[in-house]
């Protein structure tokens, strides 16, 4: 038996405990380029783990992933204990994300939230979360996270899955 959890539009504000919302909202914070420019800047806190040992460099990967569907099956999470993860899509699509907090080693009660196709976002260093989720093709990201000869993946597989509606 599948449990729900409501898709919710993605701010910056509900997403905060777990990472933060990569978005042009408001006005820019510079003008750069000879006026024709606005840069937002310094949007993501990202975090390659420096004091991990052996230590770890940022890198950036491009991810393609088929398309899922709402209602969507929710039976797995993973996170990155040694360094954050960024997602920005290649593309102007809604995709889904979904969040849990830690509980002693394990995740809570998770969380869905539903971009609104010019949003990316970054995962703090050890978040759990669900795996890419393209609701739409093409579902091409850039991704910038740890690169490093350790192990940097945990994954829980939940007793019940759950159920991701809008």
């Amino acid at each position: 038996m599948s449990r729900v959890l409501k898709a919710e539009p993605l701010t910056a504000a509900a997403f905060a405990p777990f990472g933060d919302v990569l978005a042009a909202d408001g006005p820019p914070d510079r003008i750069i380029n000879q006026g024709l420019c606005g840069r937002w800047h310094d949007r993501a806190l990202l975090d390659f783990g420096p004091d991990i040992d052996p230590p770890g460099r940022a890198g950036l990967s491009i991810f393609r992933a088929e398309p899922r569907t709402l209602p969507y099956r929710l039976e797995m999470v993973e996170r990155h204990p040694e360094g954050s993860q960024a997602f920005v899509p290649m593309h102007a699509h809604p995709f889904l994300v979904i969040v849990a907090p830690d509980a002693d080693g394990t995740p809570g009660t998770p969380r869905a939230f539903l971009t609104d196709g010019a949003q990316g976002i970054n995962f703090h260093r050890g978040t759990w979360h669900g795996v890419l989720t393209p609701l739409a093709a093409p579902g091409f990201f850039a991704v910038i996270d740890r690169i490093g000869p350790s192990p940097n993946l945990v994954e829980h597989w939940f007793d019940a899955p759950w159920e991701v509606r809008e």
